[in-house]
């Protein structure tokens, strides 16, 4: 197996327990508005925009 795929398959994993172990109701004030989620949910979210942003940086760096 590569490093590339162990170290990205134990990261997963990682946020795998992350995610699990953490399933309370919170809610989100975000200056006028009240959203009540659970924190999975707030948690996927932060993370899939997290990645979507390093890719898109790692791609415009990439072009240049």
């Amino acid at each position: 197996m590569k490093p590339k795929t162990i170290i990205i398959s134990v990261l997963a994993v990682l946020c795998l327990i992350i995610l699990i172990q953490n399933t309370q109701i919170i809610i989100l004030r975000l200056f006028f508005w009240k959203v009540s989620m659970s924190q999975i949910v707030l948690m996927i979210l932060t993370m899939l925009t997290g990645f979507l942003l390093g890719v898109g940086i790692a791609r415009s760096k990439k072009s240049k």
